[in-house]
């Protein structure tokens, strides 16, 4: 697409079909809509001004770059977003040249930015190319951006910061004056006059120069920039994000002035679609829905283990004063909005910063307290050291509820919930543990209510496998259950959503496998796991989790440990592989993890 030829009512036109081609695929497909409708404009002016070629571009997050995927020759693929071996819903340089850098989770892009720079400034390439960094303000919240800021600051790499602020944080009265004000000291001539006054100044007394950077601060601390500019960064705007000609203008001028540039510019979510205008988070990420109405497509759904567990934390805050709850980002996506709208003293959203909310959470256990931090498994890991240094190093009973733990879907690679059991089952002090379906994640969280030290539980998105196949138990400290007694040597072994699948599994056999919840990885239930190894001593591992330190890890060494040598293993954990994305049924066939390929894996093991 040659935009660069393009007028301005060619461009206002383009953002248009765009909008529209975005609208048309994400009611079918589902995905990100408001913010990546909210971005186009900016989008398709930074494609004009820059060349996404050679200057990299770098989104953060990146589930807001679908203009840019449709600018960037992939119009006629696009109907294949987040479906399998499809178009990917974030930046993929696998996927195009255009695309700089994989991402998935955010506050990133200006470290990226500032590490591209030093890159390009060690090869000589300075005034060739020139990192882009698209931001948004939701993603200011993080400390890693005021790391990456802060260095930026005293290295003063040619970089342009585009911050989309679609939160119409910047009141109006004050808006077109800073508008005004900012442009003219980005431009050349403040740029000028304020170098001149610096020289200047060094043959005046001490006094005169006092009185000449005081005027000049006062005039700067009337734009909202100012942190900013006290941070050594230049500042722009607030500029209005959808007039393309003077994001133009406003990209052409930040370009030009060779050093680390911020344009604030103000968005609105969801532009171009009624239904979706304005501060709703229900737009943010979507199922497919009725694109006349708006109205989400599909019948009623079987209860989610999101909303079970939000309704459980609710009835037992309800019960209990000392029980609080913590989220980064994420109220509705964990539950916890209901939580806050009721108990806004004791339950928090603290934004992008899972590092403080971890930590955060350890002194109101400490005051006696009763935390529970509802995180996504995927966003956890970026507060694996806070799990770590601030709550199992003190031994302090805060309760971790991982949501989306497992195969999520068409988010892909950066947000498959794959990794938390081998990442927490290393830490001491923590204990491990996870409901099989919705009645015993109800028990989980009274568990978890009462334990006295550091505990994790994982609970898939959307809806258990199982649904009331079983009675549910209350949960015995490092106990197992076993549920199904078998009639060969054969011993399945389910942890969490995992006992759902070896079920599933089971019913397909022409075998009577006995079928174990593991219930506990860590501490295992070694009574339990003793006596089964007497009767059965072919144990197949179901876990929606990695192989590599995962449920078969925990079960070999336990085996090893106790001097148990005549146990076949076989784990049908994820392979040492990121997981890509599309429909959870098509990723799961993919990985040959849906039951009838595995009964099929079993009866050629068993030849």
């Amino acid at each position: 697409m040659n935009i660069k030829s393009m007028d301005i009512d060619e461009l206002k036109e383009l953002a248009k079909r765009i909008r529209n081609r975005i609208l048309e695929v994400v009611s079918k497909n589902g995905g990100h809509l408001s913010s990546t409708l909210g971005a186009t404009d900016l989008i398709i002016a930074m494609h004009y001004v820059f060349d996404s070629k050679k200057d990299p571009f770098i989104f953060d997050v990146s589930h807001q770059a679908y203009a840019h995927k449709l600018i960037t020759d992939r119009w006629d693929r696009f109907d294949t977003l987040r479906q399998l071996d499809g178009i990917s819903g974030y930046t993929k340089p696998s996927e195009s040249e255009h695309d700089y850098y994989i991402a998935g989770h955010s506050s990133t892009s200006i470290s990226l930015a500032v590490g591209v720079a030093k890159a390009i400034r060690l090869r000589g390439e300075e005034g060739e190319r020139i990192p882009v960094a698209f931001i948004g303000d939701g993603s200011m919240s993080a400390g890693m951006v005021y790391e990456a800021l802060n260095e930026l600051g005293e290295r003063k790499y040619p970089i342009v910061i585009i911050l989309n602020d679609n939160e119409m944080s910047i009141a109006k009265p004050i808006g077109a004056i800073s508008r005004i004000l900012s442009r003219a000291m980005a431009g050349g001539f403040y740029q000028k006059l304020k170098q001149k006054i610096e020289e200047i100044l060094d043959y005046f007394p001490d006094s005169a120069s006092y009185i000449a950077k005081k005027f000049e601060e006062s005039f700067r601390l009337i734009t909202p920039g100012i942190m900013f500019e006290e941070m050594g960064i230049e500042y722009i705007g607030p500029i209005d994000g959808h007039d393309i000609e003077s994001i133009i203008s406003t990209l052409q001028l930040a370009k030009s002035m060779n050093k680390p540039v911020i344009v604030h510019a103000e968005t609105l979510k969801g532009k171009g679609y009624p239904y979706s205008e304005g501060h709703l988070e229900h737009w943010h990420g979507v199922s497919p829905f009725d694109l006349e109405t708006g109205k989400p497509k599909g019948g009623k759904k079987r209860a989610s283990a999101t909303s079970i567990f939000s309704n459980k934390l609710l009835e037992i805050a309800e019960e209990d004063c000392k029980v609080v709850g913590v989220t980064a980002a994420m109220p509705s996506g964990t539950g916890l909005s209901p939580l806050i709208e009721k108990f806004p003293d004791r339950f928090w959203d603290v934004a992008i910063a899972e590092q403080h909310a971890v930590t955060s959470m350890g002194p109101l256990a400490k005051e006696g307290f009763k935390p529970f931090c509802a995180i996504y498994s995927t966003f956890l890991q970026r507060g694996y050291d806070q799990v770590i240094h601030d709550i199992a190093l003190m031994n302090l009973p805060v309760a971790f509820a991982i949501d989306r733990a497992g195969i999520v879907g068409e988010d892909g690679e950066t947000h498959q919930g794959a990794f938390d059991i081998s990442y927490l089952r290393a830490v001491p002090n923590m204990t491990l543990f996870a409901p099989r379906d919705g009645a015993t994640l109800e028990l989980a969280v009274e568990f978890a209510k009462e334990f006295p030290t550091p505990i994790a539980f994982r609970y898939p998105r959307g809806s258990f496998i199982l649904e009331d196949e079983f009675r549910a138990t209350p949960f015995e400290f490092g106990k197992s259950q076993l549920l199904l007694e078998g009639d060969s040597d054969i011993l399945f072994i389910g942890y969490g959503n995992g006992v759902g699948r070896a079920y599933k599994t089971l019913q397909l056999c022409d075998i009577e496998p006995a079928l174990l919840d593991l219930r506990f990885v860590k501490p295992l239930d070694s009574e339990m796991l003793k006596s089964l190894s007497e009767r059965y001593t072919k144990w197949f591992i179901f876990s929606d989790s990695v192989k590599m330190g995962g449920v078969g890890s925990a079960i070999l060494e336990f085996l090893s440990d106790n001097g148990i040598t005549d146990i076949e293993v076989v784990s049908f954990e994820f392979e040492d592989r990121f997981i890509p994305h599309g429909k959870s049924s098509d990723v799961e066939e993919r990985l040959g993890l849906q039951p009838h390929q595995l009964k099929e894996k079993i009866r050629k093991y068993l030849q």
